[in-house]
């Protein structure tokens, strides 16, 4: 999954949304629980400090302040107890103050002096110089005589803060598991989301010239998807009828223009024949019938293109053996390469069962032939060979012929195209013959490649699927 693409992106904002609410949502959680435990602690101190104020202040006079001072140390034992106790006459003296706890979680001295006048019950938060925090709660009170004291209790805030921090723990262990679901849900969700884009696109690369009426799946959603589904279709639909009606427009002019060409050349033969034209008439009516010959080619493979593309592969599917077919092909284009003095070996050592229509395969045959004996200089090669391999037939033609420029190659098979002109021409070819191979591979569920140098040869490379039940088959399913 590359970081462009959309099920990334769309991946990334579901779990940073609900990471962003989840952390949201935790420090919410941890301001809200903070200030709970705060503010309990801070009303517990002044529970205290009240329990104090009236139990032990309230009769001063007739207990005696070194009473008092006993009881604190007896009773509240604020050094075990790690608390802090003071408490202030009204004239700012100190009647009593604890020592240090006995954790030493804050130092006794350290804990400022309540802001003065106290009228009513209070609490607050301080933060000693040392950094420590400590709530404590101020209490003022009256005796029976009317003697005014200042009562402060207060605790550290330890307790809460080791609350505080397990709960983070317990936040950031709980976003690692939050990251991991949210990244694996929105994955599966943006998949699942994303999986009728999937069956589109799927779709959308089986359709070719041989099965244009196919249609995309229409995703009923309601939504972009739904519409953009059914204007693909459209578009497919409108294609359709273009390539259609190319189609049956070149296979009518191709099939009008056979029948005159074919008439033109048999009345050019006959007048060629007759022996009383004069050398210059005969030369000239003899490139006229090798023009309209060409041209003649060139409307048979027009034809034959257009036959291909509208779907006449699909009518014609028998096994045959293409490795018999190679050698006997071979055999019978001999003669021409002779004449060239070329050599051609065939290597067909079994059978090799396809299915399709063996003229078609044949023409594959001899126009790959054909283009290397022409291409071939006089003592070169040529070798064609057929096996089976990896559950297909392999047709190789190979030749020590002039090889295609690397650039050439990726239009090799287009219709027309031809490396150079003149010498196209010279040879009588048309730019159609590869085409032609082309259209009938693809037809037939295979495909065809070249690897060439320039002046190094050429290699054309057809591959075929095997008959279903063929021997070939067999062995392949079964893994040998």
């Amino acid at each position: 999954m590359t970081t462009r693409s959309i099920r990334f992106r769309l991946v990334v904002w579901y779990a940073g949304l609900l990471i962003a609410i989840f952390v949201l949502l935790g420090s919410l959680i941890y301001a809200g629980l903070k200030s709970y435990l705060v503010r309990n602690l801070g009303l517990t101190q002044v529970q205290r400090a009240q329990q104090m104020a009236e139990t032990l202040l309230a009769n001063v006079e007739k207990t005696g302040e070194a009473h008092v001072v006993e009881e604190i140390n007896s009773w509240v034992t604020p050094e075990v107890n790690n608390r802090f106790v003071r408490i202030t006459r009204g004239d700012s003296s100190v009647l009593y103050v604890s020592r240090n706890p006995r954790d030493m979680s804050f130092e006794a001295s350290q804990v400022p002096t309540y802001p003065k006048p106290v009228t009513q019950i209070s609490w607050q938060t301080e933060i000693l110089p040392d950094g420590r925090g400590i709530v404590v709660a101020a209490v003022p009170c009256q005796s029976s005589s009317g003697l005014h004291f200042l009562v402060e209790v207060g605790v550290p805030l330890k307790s809460v803060q080791s609350i505080l921090h397990h709960f983070v723990i317990l936040l950031v262990s709980g976003l690692a598991v939050m990251v991991a679901v949210s990244i694996a849900g929105g994955y599966l969700l943006v998949g699942h989301a994303l999986a009728p884009v999937d069956q589109i696109a799927s779709s959308a690369e089986r359709i070719s010239l041989q099965n244009l009426s196919d249609r995309l799946p229409i995703a009923r959603t309601g939504d972009e998807l739904e519409r953009l589904s059914i204007s693909l279709n459209n578009m497919i639909a409108r294609l359709e009828d273009a390539v259609r009606h190319n189609q049956r427009f070149i296979a009518d002019a191709s099939h009008e223009l056979r029948t005159p060409l074919t008439l033109v050349n048999g009345e050019l033969e006959s007048i060629v024949q007759k022996s009383n034209l004069s050398q210059e008439n005969l030369q000239t009516l003899s490139n006229i019938l090798e023009e309209v010959e060409r041209l003649r080619r060139i409307v048979e493979g027009l034809f034959a293109i257009s036959r291909l593309d509208s779907g006449e592969a699909e009518k014609k599917w028998l096994p045959f053996d293409l490795a018999e077919l190679a050698a006997s092909t071979a055999g019978q284009l001999e003669p021409l390469a002779e004449d060239k003095g070329i050599s051609i070996s065939s290597t067909t050592p079994n059978a090799v069962i396809i299915e399709g229509d063996r003229s078609r395969f044949k023409q594959v045959v001899v126009n790959l032939l054909d283009n290397a004996i022409k291409y071939t200089s006089s003592g070169g090669q040529v070798r064609i060979s057929v096996v089976a391999r990896d559950g297909h037939a392999v047709l190789e033609v190979a030749d020590t012929g002039i090889g295609i420029p690397l650039e050439a190659q990726p239009r090799i098979f287009e219709r027309f195209f031809r490396v150079d002109e003149a010498r196209s021409r010279e040879l009588g070819g048309a730019g159609l013959g590869l085409s032609i191979v082309k259209s009938i591979c693809v037809a037939y569920g295979g495909k065809v490649e070249v690897e060439s140098a320039q002046g190094g040869g050429s290699r054309f490379k057809v591959e075929l699927p095997l008959a279903e039940g063929s021997k070939n088959s067999k062995l392949y399913k079964n893994g040998n």
